[in-house]
């Protein structure tokens, strides 16, 4: 089912979801809290991060009432209804856990889990709470993404055949918990093959995997994470999937590029171009006026936050986010795959 940028008619009537953000590193900066300043519906009531004056500032920049340096204290202030988790990757299940624990609704950066037994352990405490969970796949939220939802949902472009998708980021001297496996769950593609992974399985509707080879390679020694990997997926019914990431990238332009295939036609994004067999002719079938007058980046948060609120109000379904049970047990093949060096059959 499409997740779609939710509508704030009742904003108005009711009063606004009172959010407390948890983490206030990279992500927090860029995204959500230009994003949360200014959306309808919520009021950012509290910051938390481990790093008091950081967090001080901009809550003073951005007028927030409450700062924190322990999540237990912020979860312990009653004026918070649900909370945004920014954190690194490996605090996201502890961090959730103990949000379920406190009756607080959750939206959480991927991955939810470094691993799928942690997905499993929060889809239970959700469930047993009685809380909503909703994992911040962002890139579902595009509006090019949700145009393009539409075209394969109507079989405007036949059966899908497979997509081909990646990225290619220009070496970086960063340090940080993103270069420590313990920390991130892996290198350059968990940080950035995941969220391709994740939308192209949800495109196409969660296609059974079948088997899985990947090759990685660690140019910065044996002991740290993947530089860059190749991923093959099978999956049933006849559709694969390939992905080609790497942060040490070399070359003129960084780049980042989804491409699906289908029987009659091909789509690609970044711009959105839509091809379609018509008339025994290639044809450009892309819709018009699909430019935004924000970035695909912030359009997409701006999106998911609003779909957030919408279903901590309840104004839209909930579903609960057990897909993500799906693509972390992929990303523990896909890993698998490539430190054996050989197929992984699923």
């Amino acid at each position: 089912m499409a997740e779609s940028p939710a509508s704030t008619k009742d904003a108005k009537t009711k009063a606004p979801v009172r959010l407390g953000l948890v983490g206030a590193g990279a992500i927090a900066q860029l995204a959500h809290l230009p994003v949360l300043s200014k959306i309808k519906g919520a009021e950012l009531v509290a910051l938390c991060d481990n790093d008091g004056p950081k967090a001080s500032a901009i809550a003073e920049r951005l007028k927030i009432p409450d700062v924190f340096t322990d999540f237990e204290d912020l979860l312990e202030l009653d004026q918070v209804d649900a909370v945004v988790i920014a954190t690194p990757n490996h605090l996201h299940e502890p961090h959730v856990l103990r949000a379920l624990k406190s009756k607080v609704d959750v939206l959480c950066e991927r991955p939810l889990s470094l691993t799928s037994r942690g997905v499993e352990r929060i889809l239970a405490a959700a469930k047993q709470a009685g809380r909503k969970v909703v994992v911040g796949n962002n890139h579902r939220f595009r509006s090019d993404v949700q145009q393009l939802y539409r075209f394969l949902q109507g079989g405007e472009l036949g059966r899908m055949m497979g997509v081909r998708a990646g990225q290619y980021q220009f070496v970086s001297a960063r340090t940080g918990w993103r270069f420590r496996r313990p920390e991130a769950g892996g290198g350059a593609f968990f940080e950035h093959g995941y969220p391709l992974v994740d939308l192209a399985l949800w495109l196409a509707d969660f296609p059974e995997p079948v088997r899985v080879s990947a090759s990685m390679d660690r140019t910065r020694g044996t002991n740290t994470v993947e530089d860059s990997m190749m991923v093959h997926i099978e999956c049933a019914g006849g559709i694969d999937f390939s992905f080609d990431v790497s942060w040490v990238y070399v070359g003129q332009e960084e780049r980042w590029w989804f491409e699906v295939l289908s029987a009659r036609g091909s789509a690609r994004l970044a711009p959105l171009r839509v091809v379609k067999m018509l008339n025994g002719k290639p044809t450009d079938v892309s819709p018009s006026g699909a430019a935004a007058r924000e970035s695909v980046f912030l359009q997409s948060y701006r999106a998911e936050l609003a779909h957030f609120i919408a279903v901590v109000n309840e104004d839209t379904p909930y579903d609960a986010p057990e897909d993500q049970l799906l693509v972390i047990k992929l990303m523990e093949a896909i890993y698998k795959a490539a430190e054996e060096g050989k197929e992984v059959r699923l």
